[in-house]
Order: structure tokens, then sequence, then C-alpha cells
């Protein structure tokens, strides 16, 4: 398993409990972005530039993307392709996508974006707190506990 990390929008604090998981585990740990993300020297953590533009870095996560390998993302449109390729996705506020739960996720996304195009503001995301960490630490730990078996 390789971890893949849609690293544009992934907070700070969540890349600093990757590294840490990567580092225990020794689990190989790539972030993708189209900007220079300062990483850890490691041998198992690396991070890619890509290119700017519209999707680039999702793009190229799901062309890297094999079966069984773990892509953080709170990105739903690239949770589902990484799905249907047969990976996990997990977003930062530690929400497992699923076969079952990924397309119902969509739908409401598409909902409040044209609830926005009308006009109706429908409000962002709540800041990430310390229970969505929490959250999210747990179900890496979960996730990589898995993979030793």
């Amino acid at each position: 398993m390789k971890i893949y990390v849609d690293a544009d929008a992934c907070p700070v604090v969540i890349k600093q409990i990757l590294f840490k998981a990567a580092e225990r585990t020794q689990t190989q740990l790539i972030l993708v972005a189209n900007q220079f993300i300062q990483t850890p020297n490691s041998k198992v953590i690396q991070s890619i530039r890509v290119e700017s533009g519209f999707d680039v870095a999702d793009d190229k996560i799901v062309e890297f993307t094999e079966i069984g390998d773990l892509v953080i993302t709170s990105d739903l449109p690239l949770a589902n392709d990484v799905i249907e390729k047969g990976g996990l996705a997990l977003s930062s506020r530690g929400e497992l996508f699923t076969t079952e739960n990924i397309k119902s996720r969509l739908n409401m996304r598409d909902f409040l974006d044209t609830m926005r195009a009308s006009g109706v503001h429908t409000g962002g995301p709540a800041p990430l707190s310390q229970s969505d960490r929490q959250a999210f630490g747990n179900q890496l730990d979960r996730i990589l506990a898995k993979r030793k078996k």
C-alpha cells in the first residue's frame, strides 16, 4: 500500500500526522500538488509537483493509484475515481469514503453547487476541529493496522 495525498488542499496538521504515521509504519507517502510542498527528509516520504491547472494533481493521483492504495482527499470526484480503481479514500476529517456512501455525497455536492449557482449562500465547511484530527488519526491507524495483517 502507498498513501497519496491531494496536498494542495490538505491541512498542515493532517500532513504532520501522515508524516509521523509513514515513518512509524515505513509506508510510502507521496504528496501530489501543483506547488512546492515541504516534506521531512525521509526515504518513505516524497513530494511530486505537477503543472498548474484544473484537476492536474487529481488526475496524476488517479493515474498512480493501484488497488489497495490509500488517497487522502476531501475532493469527492477524486475520491470516487480512487474507489472505482480499487483504492481507499479518506478525508482530512477522518471520513472513509466507500462505494456505499460516495454516490450520495456526490449528489449532495451537486445539489449544493446548484443552490450556490442560484444565489443561495450555503456556507463552507467548518474549520478542522480537534475531534476531526483525532478521527483522522484513528481511521488512518485502523487502515494501516489492517495492511500489516
